[in-house]
């Protein structure tokens, strides 16, 4: 497979030059296998695992023997807590768990890999050059938006903005306001991120970042 090559875009929407894609990240593969173990494993890790029961032995009361054991005609019966019995114990019930699992980093990196394959076969991979803004104003990242043709009122989804460090105190602030807007570094991305989001937009330095950890 050749490499890919994309346009890259300034703040204005304009193609400034073009980028060659590393065909060892985005060789066109798509291993579905590896997504539906990393989508399991990060939906897992977001279960609290809350629900709760008590047993008989932590159940309050029960102490005393509701009747003697033998002459009543009754059954022997030797707590009110009993399971069987109203207000009792629960028998096999659900305790606080954790449902993660650990995934293997190969595999990890493979579905990263697969889901930045599946947006650019899908035409939703935008290489930004860089993004400033000169205030933490919404209307700012808006208008870069726009000029990206990234309609946030019908694409659903959203998009996701990945950056190459922490993102600055002015950019937070202005994309704070925009619910369809996520974002993060490109070091911290993960396959799910990628996947859920409907535009991914990727600065030139965080993509580079982006590289070298995948190729590792």
């Amino acid at each position: 497979m050749e490499a890919i090559i994309l346009p890259v875009y300034n703040s204005q929407g304009k193609e400034v030059e073009t980028f060659k894609l590393d065909q060892k990240v985005f060789d066109g593969e798509v291993n579905s296998a590896a997504i539906y173990q990393a989508v399991n494993a990060y939906r897992a890790l977001q279960r609290k695992g809350l629900a709760s029961t008590k047993t008989r032995g932590e159940v309050s009361g029960g102490g005393r023997k509701p009747w003697r054991q033998k002459g009543t005609g009754r059954a022997r019966v030797g707590s009110s807590r009993n399971p069987l019995w109203r207000h009792g114990g629960v028998v096999f019930g659900p305790h606080p768990r954790d449902f993660g699992f650990a995934l293997p980093q190969k595999i990890k990196s493979l579905a990263l890999k697969s889901s930045l394959n599946a947006k650019v076969k899908e035409n939703n991979f935008i290489i930004l050059d860089k993004i400033e803004i000169s205030q933490a104003k919404t209307k700012e990242v808006s208008g870069i938006l726009a000029s990206l043709k990234v309609n946030l009122k019908k694409d659903k989804a959203g998009c996701l903005l990945l950056l190459p460090d922490k993102t600055e105190g002015a950019l937070k602030l202005a994309l704070r306001n925009l619910h369809s807007v996520n974002f993060n570094q490109s070091k911290d991305t993960h396959a799910y991120e990628v996947l859920a989001c409907g535009k991914l937009i990727i600065t030139k330095d965080a993509l580079n970042q982006l590289v070298d950890r995948l190729k590792k």
